[in-house]
């Protein structure tokens, strides 16, 4: 693996930004204010930032790769390949594509999932991106629960999320637009639909031990669990019992603030940030960063929004540029357990990358390194060509 040296950037080292050099030996940074040394790669980053990969808990975009229209679908190999090449381009170098599994046939259906996670592992060598397995479990899916253990048992699964969209789902059935978008998804007749809908629904009284079995057997295999939409606090105290200690997407603020006082990881989607509040009218990202609401930031349904979510916290003077970034990167790290990357140090994982901020609000990615490779470059004039001295050849 080619050595890499990142000279004279504006680099993130211990929560600050000073001018330094960085290189890389092998997947891992060699050394922070270096020397080049035998690096064969040189980057010039005079006049950019320097700062961490960014990590992504929880984006589902990929799912437009694998069907871009209602009923149009693409090799699940071809979605996630260009997925990557999507991840990667905005800066993001560990991702966990959250996989919904549902009672539902079609796009969110048992078959997806397991083709996802087959396709997952056998292309994640050559994926640039660190690539995780996210599953979303809706949890009146019970006839998932024993092949489920079976994946956490097993180690396949990453991160693991309780979600339960019913009474949306119901709410949605009164919605003639909401409800044609439900029953296209699934590839059923409004009929069989509303008829799959009445026989989960006869269930509803098998889904709290059926969370509970699957925690307890998460928490053995030591995987982080998040619960999504928790609608208040004594349902977010309720999975923390359980040890879900990530809240994902907490819908009142109540419920937020009772999350941090617990010490609970809060995740919000960098898009409500970038647009300026949630596209369903609900909890507005920025408002609960300023008030220390909100531990981290994922990309949802959108792969460039923490990228510019956190030059939009930054410029709105929400937060600094380099408490922005913990957001999107450390804080992340630390929520999945991954406590080799998310800070650009001497040993941890080389994951790198460099921005042109001339533009506060449009930053522009010049170069990403992933476990260090040099996986992007936008402008190749910022590699330094040094050309080594012809050895003499003695006359015959």
């Amino acid at each position: 693996m080619t050595d890499i040296f990142i000279e004279g950037g504006r680099t993130l080292i211990d929560g600050a930004f000073t001018e330094t050099s960085l290189r890389t030996a092998g997947r891992d940074i060699g050394a922070v204010d270096a020397e080049q040394g035998r690096a064969a790669l040189h980057i010039d980053a005079s006049g950019l930032l320097v700062l961490p990969g960014i990590v992504d808990l929880h984006g589902d975009a990929f799912e437009r790769q694998m069907m871009p229209r209602p009923g149009v679908d693409f090799p699940i190999d071809v979605a996630l390949v260009d997925s990557d090449r999507q991840a990667i381009g905005n800066g993001i170098t560990t991702v966990f594509h959250a996989t919904t599994w549902s009672w539902e046939p079609g796009l969110r259906s048992a078959d997806n999932a397991r083709k996802l996670l087959e396709a997952i592992e056998a292309l994640r060598p050559q994926l640039a991106a660190d690539t995780r397995f996210h599953l979303r479990h809706e949890t009146y899916n019970l006839d998932a629960e024993d092949e489920i253990i079976e994946w956490l048992t097993e180690g396949r699964i990453d991160l693991f999320a309780f979600n339960d969209h019913m009474d949306g789902t119901i709410g949605d059935l009164a919605r003639p637009k909401k409800r044609n978008r439900m029953v296209e998804r699934t590839g059923l007749s409004g009929e069989e639909f509303d008829r799959l809908v009445e026989r989960v629904l006869s269930r509803a009284d098998e889904v709290p031990a059926s969370i509970a079995r699957l925690a307890q057997t998460a928490r053995g295999a030591g995987v982080r669990m998040l619960s999504h939409d928790d609608a208040s606090p004594a349902m977010r105290e309720r999975f923390r019992d359980q040890g879900v200690t990530i809240a994902e997407f907490p819908i009142t603020e109540e419920t937020a603030r009772a999350a941090a006082a617990a010490g609970d990881f809060i995740v919000f989607g960098a898009p409500n940030v970038v647009r300026g509040g949630s596209h369903t009218g609900w909890t507005r990202a920025s408002d609960m960063i300023a008030k220390g609401l909100c531990s981290v930031l994922a990309s949802d349904y959108y792969y460039p929004a923490p990228l510019l979510a956190a030059f939009r916290l930054a410029a709105d003077g929400t937060l600094p540029l380099a408490k922005a970034w913990d957001l999107i990167s450390s804080a992340p790290a630390r929520a999945a357990g991954l406590e080799d990357r998310g800070v650009l140090a001497a040993g941890r994982r080389a994951d790198i990358i460099v921005v042109d901020d001339k533009a506060l609000l449009r930053p522009r990615i010049v170069a990403v390194i992933a476990a260090g490779r040099l996986a992007h470059l936008a402008d190749a004039s910022r590699l330094v060509h040094s050309v080594a001295p012809r050895k003499a050849v003695a006359a015959v």
